[in-house]
């Protein structure tokens, strides 16, 4: 229910804070008082369309916050959290709608101070408050709604559950023979590439991390080979080839032969030698060790070249390998690594092309039975609906004769619709008409009913539906236009029905309706230093008595009047 509406810089309110308690909520007040600005305020909040004319002169803005309580089970919270939006405490119930308008143009709205955009705004309200006017019975001119008005009157829900559960199953399943058959399409046009990319590429046998492998082992060839280059060089400088070269040993060897010479030949001499002797001696066994030196050095190297066993065909079936690889790796626009994956995508790609047409098959024989489970639970909503349509027309049929459309008749069609516009509330297509006069064929309601007529005609639509309507009020604007005496006596009879289901407000001024109010707030509009003001004020019972003995005396209020209206009070 709507329980707070509050108005700030709208037109001639600057500052308005409504409480409303459930049942019928009448408001009454002289033409001209404002009634109208309260509409287009709870409009603005419900997310009509914004005028900047809605903002009070003077005022930089105008906003309108309406607050409601809802139930724990109301769909209202699947839209909330489809949208994303985690608004609710757990322990409350109370949903806040906010909008403002700047004098900019901007408008901006929220929602339980979570900023909305004005589209999910409006289809919220559409799950809070209807409001019917004398030209904008919105809800009940709109074709597409009249089908659920009709389900929610009594069709089976575990019929509609059915139907739409088959309907997603055979939606599914027709999504998935569509995909695949586009899939095998697709891949049909590259069968022979595909054949050739996998016999070139079981070829070529591709394993992972294959790359980093071989630039490893390419690596150590490669230092394996200038080790063996600088081994040689060196191995060569000590025993070139050309013995006329500059050699280090054989050039110990001479200075060792001419030193030998200088030398005594016996023990004797040597004894008896000169100290240069002695020195001779040191230097040539000094030749002696650089000698054995270098022939062990030329013994290591020589061992170190032979431990190394270089293949150049390895390395050159290495740098192919590499360059196949890198070579497919580019034609096939994937890492070297990702090869050896590719081969395999390709290969189920092509199973799948051999097998598609057999999983066609199984598909279409699934679409085909889920399509006829569909049909068939969409004829058993069929029936069931037409007979729950006969029971709805003659209900509200029987209610429009207190409301003085007693000459009038309401009919529930109900039409097949073609196969492409099946959806998962079945077959069937449903509207409202009505016939306004006897021997005048049934016609759309926006074709055949006045704007007066269709607001009674939906008074006795929510007196049948009422106990199965998700809103949480309804709002009417001057229904009792151009009628009164029974059948104003009717409608406000009606209303207060309503209204033990579901919130009502109503602006009248049939004194009949303003006495079936719960509760009764008078609009009045004040001049105060030259500035228009509109205010309410909820009447006791006293006050009550009177304003009815106004709208049915006028200016002056007789003792008859009173009378009148404690009479209508008290029916």
């Amino acid at each position: 229910m709507l329980t707070q509406l509050s108005i700030r810089n709208v037109v001639l309110i600057e500052k308005l804070d409504l409480f409303f308690n459930r049942g019928l909520t009448v408001f009454t007040g002289e033409t001209g008082a404002g009634k109208s600005i309260l509409l287009d305020s709870l409009g603005l909040a419900l997310g009509e369309r914004a005028s900047t004319a809605l903002i009070r002169s003077g005022a930089n803005q105008a906003s309108v916050t309406a607050c409601f309580e809802i139930p724990e089970n109301h769909p209202i919270y699947h839209q909330l959290n489809e949208q994303g939006l985690e608004i609710f405490d757990p322990s409350e119930t109370t949903l806040v709608i906010r909008r403002i308008i700047s004098a900019d143009g901007r408008s901006r709205a929220y929602i339980n101070d979570q900023p909305v955009s004005l589209n999910f705004l409006k289809e919220v309200a559409q799950s809070l408050v209807e409001m019917q006017g004398q030209h904008e019975q919105v809800g009940l001119m709109d074709q597409r709604g009249h089908i659920k008005i009709l389900d929610n009157f009594g069709v089976s829900s575990l019929l509609l559950q059915e139907t739409q559960k088959t309907y997603h199953q055979w939606i599914k399943k027709t999504a998935e023979l569509a995909a695949l058959k586009a899939t095998l399409e697709a891949t049909a046009h590259e069968e022979e590439w595909l054949r050739n990319a996998v016999e070139e590429l079981k070829n070529l046998a591709p394993k992972g991390e294959e790359e980093l492998e071989l630039v490893r082992q390419r690596k150590e060839l490669q230092q394996d080979e200038r080790r063996l280059e600088a081994l040689t060089s060196a191995l060569a400088q000590l025993s070139p080839q050309d013995r006329r070269a500059f050699q280090p040993a054989q050039t110990l060897l001479n200075a060792s032969k001419a030193l030998q010479k200088l030398l005594p030949s016996s023990l004797e001499e040597t004894s008896s030698s000169n100290p240069a002797d002695q020195s001779i001696q040191e230097a040539l066994e000094a030749i002696i060790r650089s000698e054995e030196a270098l022939a062990e050095a030329e013994s290591i190297l020589t061992h170190l070249v032979n431990d190394i066993q270089l293949d150049p065909q390895s390395l050159d079936e290495i740098e192919e390998r590499l360059f196949s690889l890198r070579a497919a790796s580019r034609k096939y626009n994937v890492a070297v690594d990702e090869l050896a994956t590719l081969l395999q995508e390709f290969e189920t790609r092509l199973l799948n092309l051999d097998l598609g047409n057999h999983q066609i098959q199984e598909l279409e024989q699934q679409v085909a039975t889920c399509r006829q489970e569909f049909e068939e639970a969409a004829e058993k909503l069929s029936l069931n609906r037409q007979k729950v349509a006969h029971k709805l027309q003659t209900a509200i049929t029987k209610e429009l004769i207190p409301l003085k459309l007693d000459r009038a008749q309401f009919f529930v069609s109900i039409t097949p619709l073609s196969n492409e516009a099946w959806n998962q509330n079945g077959k069937d297509q449903v509207q409202f008409l009505i016939a306004a006069n006897p021997g005048v064929p049934p016609a759309p309601l926006n074709k055949a009913a006045s704007g007066g007529e269709l607001s009674r005609l939906l008074l006795a639509l929510k007196v049948v539906i009422s106990n199965q309507s998700t809103l949480s009020a309804l709002v009417f604007d001057e229904i009792d236009s151009g009628v009164g005496g029974a059948t104003a006596t009717a409608i406000g009879e009606r209303l207060h029905r309503v209204a033990q289901n579901i919130q009502v407000f109503v602006v009248t001024h049939s004194p009949q309706v303003a006495a079936s109010g719960d509760t009764q707030l008078k609009i009045i509009k004040t001049i105060d230093n030259g500035v228009t003001l509109t205010h309410t004020k909820e009447l006791t019972s006293q006050e009550r008595r009177e304003e009815i003995a106004r709208m049915l005396a006028g200016n002056h209020v007789t003792d008859a009047a009173r009378a009148a209206a404690d009479s209508l009070l008290h029916r």
